[in-house]
């Protein structure tokens, strides 16, 4: 399998200009651990993830070193983690330069860099744009040694995914982050929603798309106040099974 087959098409970003509050709310609300930072020509330019929060003044986290140590890295140091900890703007505290992978990188591989870097989400570009986001969901790697073992989804699988992805975004109810992965017309249907109704009328949607043989529920509801999240009763399921 490559990126193009399972990667959210739907891109949740935000700009260099958007301050830290409101880029830590999104992710709160979206149930994101990274969001991409893409400047007003649509260029990617960063990333921002969880660990971006960690060392703030806010919550009194900020980077304490030791006096050698301070002595031995400079003042350029220190002015560094001062930025990290009081910026106020998302392009102050983002990670520029951010791994990135194309469409058609193999499943494998995107497993390998994520380990490797120790990173959870990767964008995907064409040329400098982003053009989805490849998370490390808890399929990843079970999807990762599945596609070594056995051959790559046919065209029909493609087409049945696109279909899917069509009918679900042109509703006012898509699931925030929607994934699909498609094999042998077998559907995992993954993503955020914040009002139960919606993940009926997903899998209803999905089941009545040409060539739909099953859906797999993987979406999870999340309160956009608390933060509290609930996965799907199929994964629940699945974790008392094993």
């Amino acid at each position: 399998m490559r990126a193009h087959q399972i990667m959210t098409r739907s891109v949740i970003s935000v700009t260099p200009e958007t301050t830290i509050v409101d880029a830590a709310n999104l992710m709160l609300q979206r149930h994101v651990s990274g969001l991409p930072v893409i400047d007003g020509q649509g260029k990617l330019v960063g990333i921002v993830s969880e660990g971006d929060f960690l060392r703030r003044s806010e919550i009194g986290t900020q980077r304490k070193r030791r006096n050698w140590l301070r002595f031995i890295l400079g003042p350029g140091a220190s002015a560094s983690d001062f930025v990290a900890e009081h910026g106020r703007n998302v392009a102050e505290v983002m990670t520029t330069s951010p791994v990135t992978i194309n469409e058609d990188t193999a499943l494998a591989e995107i497993a390998d860099i994520m380990e490797q870097k120790n990173i959870k989400r990767l964008p995907v570009v064409r040329g400098d744009k982003v053009v989805g986001i490849v998370s490390r969901a808890s399929l990843l790697q079970a999807v990762a040694s599945l596609a070594r073992q056995v051959p790559d989804p046919t065209a029909d699988d493609d087409h049945i995914r696109n279909r899917i992805i069509d009918a679900l975004e042109k509703t006012d109810w898509c699931p925030f982050g929607l994934n699909v992965i498609v094999r042998d017309g077998i559907v995992h249907l993954s993503g955020v929603i914040t009002e139960e109704r919606v993940r009926k009328a997903a899998i209803v949607a999905t089941e009545n798309v040409t060539g739909v043989k099953k859906v797999h529920d993987h979406l999870c509801w999340v309160d956009t106040i608390s933060g509290v999240y609930l996965n799907s009763p199929d994964d629940d399921g699945l974790a008392k099974a094993s």
